[in-house]
């Protein structure tokens, strides 16, 4: 198998993980797009280098570091944003489907309220299940702020999914 065989591979089986991550960074489909073809077209450029083994690992931590890039750079305001791609706003009633969709846009929603340290850290830590020693040493900080940036976002995320239960029991018994 050739080198572009084995990237082409790794690619389609690496797609979808890559954008729901950035995703989840992002909170932007388009961005999230974005940041994925990002990742992997890096990843390709250094193919050679790649170990095999680790290629996920290293197309996550190109995909991270890109979006470190975008906000150093970014504009004052961005077109969009997140929220602006018609992210679903109620609750779903109905069925599996409606439900898991709604469960995922929560998630997205609670994450926007984290600052970007805080949202990359739990995104590293519990979607990509990595260990806080790990974390630190893909972002570059001391293993002590990836434990604090975690405790106050897992703080916010606790007292805004609270609030948010609140807020709809209110609503559903009017």
């Amino acid at each position: 198998m050739t080198p572009e065989q084995e990237f082409d591979d790794f690619a389609v089986a690496a797609w979808p993980r890559l954008r729901r991550s950035a995703y989840l960074l992002t909170g932007d489909h388009h961005l999230a797009e974005d940041l994925a073809q990002t990742a992997l077209a890096r990843t390709y450029a250094s193919w050679r280098r790649v170990r095999r083994a680790d290629a996920l690992a290293y197309a996550r931590k190109v995909l991270v570091n890109a979006n470190i890039d975008r906000l150093r750079r970014r504009r004052l305001t961005e077109v969009g944003g997140p929220g602006a791609d018609g992210l679903i706003e109620a609750r779903a009633t109905g069925g599996p489907g409606p439900a898991v969709a709604d469960e995922r846009d929560e998630i997205v929603r609670l994450l926007a309220d984290l600052t970007e340290r805080e949202r990359r850290v739990v995104v590293l830590r519990h979607y990509f299940d990595m260990s806080e020693s790990e974390v630190a040493r893909e972002l570059r900080v001391a293993p002590g702020t990836v434990k604090s940036a975690l405790s106050r976002a897992l703080h916010k995320l606790r007292v805004t999914a609270s609030e948010q239960d609140a807020l709809f029991l209110k609503e559903t018994h009017r």
